[in-house]
């Protein structure tokens, strides 16, 4: 009679164990940081904007680091469709670079590639 309790008591176990490995695997929300290029709280407002697609919860640029830290559905999105999103709006984003002509759209302060912007606020 022992054995049977026992042997019930540890299939009890793997089941649990199994129905515990699966809802983890179920977790499709993931945070991912990358860098974007810009240079100030404009770029920033900008980053933040072009990031906010279907299945992004939030996401947060650093100014100074220029690192986005994004949180998302990865059943919704990806890191690649959020990167070419933010390219889109003129900003290089982790491996994604900005079409020369949606670079060319910045604001003159915006355009990284040829200078910083010496003014932060704007």
């Amino acid at each position: 009679m022992k054995n049977i309790f026992f042997q019930k008591g540890w299939i009890t176990i793997a089941i649990g164990l199994l129905i515990s490995f699966y809802a983890n695997s179920q977790n499709t929300i993931k945070t991912e940081t990358f860098t974007v290029k810009g240079n100030c709280e404009q770029c920033q407002s900008r980053i933040e904007n072009a990031s906010d697609i279907k299945g992004v919860k939030i996401s947060k640029w650093d100014v100074d680091k220029k690192i986005l830290t994004v949180t998302y559905d990865s059943k919704k999105t990806s890191v690649e469709q959020i990167e070419q999103a933010i390219a889109k709006a003129g900003h290089d984003a982790g491996k994604v670079n900005a079409s020369d002509a949606d670079y060319k759209k910045l604001p003159a302060c915006c355009q990284y590639k040829d200078h910083v912007c010496d003014d932060k606020k704007k």
